[in-house]
C-alpha cells in the first residue's frame, strides 16, 4: 500500500484551498483560485499557517504573478478591499493584461518540478513527509500540492 504523509511533517494543511488543477472561472489560469483562497485566508484571520505563508506571495503566487506582469500585493490588495468574489474578478481583469495566456501558464505550472532538480527537490519533500516511495507518482510541484492536501490518495 502506497504511504501517506505524515500528519503535521510539512506544518498545518489547509484542506480548504482549492485544488492546484482548478482553473480560475474568469481566466482560466490554474493557481489563481488558490492565490485568492490564501488571500482571502490572511484577510479573514490575519496570517496563514507559517507552512503556507513562507511562500505566500512567493513561489507558484509569484511565478504567476510573474507571468502575468503584475505584483502580487497587488492581487491580495484587491482581494482584500473587495466585497464579493464577482467584484474580485472584475479587478483583477482590469489588472491583468487582456490576454492572459493562460494556455502556456497552466503547461509551465503543471510541469514544475520535472527538471531534474525539481525532482530532487520532489524526492527531499516526499522523504521529508515521509512518502519516498511516492517519487513515482508525484511527479510535479502541482502533484505535491494535492498530495499534501489529500486529494492524491
Amino acid at each position: 500500500m502506497p504511504s501517506k504523509p505524515i500528519p503535521g511533517s510539512s506544518g498545518d494543511v489547509l484542506t480548504s484551498l482549492p485544488s492546484a488543477y482548478l482553473p480560475h472561472a474568469a481566466t482560466g489560469l490554474l493557481h489563481l483560485p488558490r492565490f485568492i483562497a490564501k488571500c482571502k485566508y490572511v484577510k479573514q484571520h490575519g496570517a496563514l499557517p507559517a507552512s503556507y505563508a513562507k511562500n505566500y506571495k512567493r513561489g507558484m503566487d509569484r511565478f504567476l504573478c510573474l507571468h502575468l506582469g503584475v505584483d502580487p500585493a497587488a492581487v491580495e490588495k484587491i482581494v482584500h478591499e473587495s466585497a464579493t468574489d464577482e467584484e474580485i474578478d472584475t479587478r483583477l481583469r482590469a489588472l491583468f493584461p487582456a490576454d492572459v495566456r493562460a494556455a502556456k501558464w497552466n503547461r509551465e505550472y503543471v510541469q514544475k518540478g520535472m527538471t531534474p532538480s525539481g525532482r530532487e527537490f520532489l524526492k527531499e519533500a516526499l522523504t521529508n513527509m515521509g512518502c519516498p516511495d511516492r517519487t513515482e507518482q508525484i511527479i510535479s510541484v502541482t502533484d505535491l500540492m494535492e498530495f499534501d492536501e489529500g486529494r492524491i490518495e
